[in-house]
């Protein structure tokens, strides 16, 4: 069993279904790992655990985030995944730049493409994700949010940005275009080539980050509170929301309508669609299984 850190309400971590593997390490073992919360059914968490480099994206870690990620895919189990960081006042630096010192010119290439499939792969995953970032999110930390659904700040994080112009190279893991499509050209570029950094508030304004937390809590407890109004709702649903949504940006407006309404009509058979119908004329909350 592993204990949580930073959960409310006293809450454990049990392993389930395909996660189980990935908690055979503590969290003093593991750069990250996840950890499902068992007084959130249906709500996972996928922890950041290199505190020592405020979890600065290294070899291990990467392997480890990329095997989380496959393992969770998979797992109906998990209805919202949130990615965050094991450490107080942390999230993600970015790159490990004292690793990359040591790396040849071969081994960064390689590096820098596992790096752009995890996202890759983290953006497809198939349940909503939230990121909870609880401290700087530089470079290669700010395309992981990006990465996820929504993103949920801190109210005390004062780096949230893309530098990299300002180290003599640009964003590599994704950061041009994501933020581009949730932004817009104009302000994508202000953010890249400027190299400045945002505060929560700020990024708040520029539409970067969904939510911030209250000054009493962390992004962590908003990130919660918020998987906790998704996850009541049903899970093929969600799924299939997520994706016509997602696809949205890449189809005509008439194929992303035929699109939705393929998406709907397999819905309408669901139990979890006869479990709603049913429980409205009963006057009480449906209880979803996700079938």
């Amino acid at each position: 069993m592993i204990l949580c850190a930073g959960l409310r309400h006293g809450s454990f971590c049990r392993s389930s279904g395909l996660t189980r593997r990935f908690l055979q390490h503590s969290a003093h073992d593991a750069q990250a790992f996840l950890e499902p919360i068992t007084s959130h059914p249906g709500i996972t968490c996928l922890s950041l655990n290199r505190p020592q480099t405020k979890n600065a994206i290294s070899l291990t870690l990467l392997q480890q985030l990329r095997e989380s990620i496959e393992a969770v895919h998979f797992d109906k189990s998990v209805r919202v995944l949130i990615l965050r960081s094991t450490t107080t006042g942390s999230f993600c630096a970015g790159a490990d730049l004292a690793e990359r010192r040591t790396m040849s010119q071969f081994q960064v290439a390689k590096f820098l493409a596992d790096l752009r499939d995890t996202l890759g792969k983290l953006e497809s995953l198939p349940m909503p994700t939230i990121a909870a970032i609880d401290g700087p999110a530089l470079g290669g930390g700010l395309e992981l949010s990006l990465a996820c659904d929504l993103r949920v700040a801190g109210r005390d994080v004062i780096k949230i940005g893309l530098p990299e112009t300002s180290l003599g190279i640009i964003p590599g893991a994704g950061g041009t275009q994501r933020v581009t499509k949730l932004l817009g050209p104009s302000r994508a570029k202000d953010l890249i080539f400027t190299a400045r950094t945002l505060s929560a508030v700020e990024a708040l304004e520029w539409g970067l980050v969904n939510y911030i937390s209250t000054p009493e809590t962390t992004a962590f407890d908003r990130s919660l509170t918020l998987a906790e109004s998704i996850v009541k709702n049903a899970p093929l649903a969600l799924r299939a929301a997520k994706q016509a949504v997602s696809r949205s940006a890449d189809l005509a407006l008439e194929a992303g309508l035929d699109f939705e309404r393929a998406s709907y009509e397999t819905l309408l058979t669901s139990l979890d669609r006869i479990e709603a119908l049913k429980a409205f004329t009963e006057k009480r909350k449906p209880v979803f299984r996700g079938e």
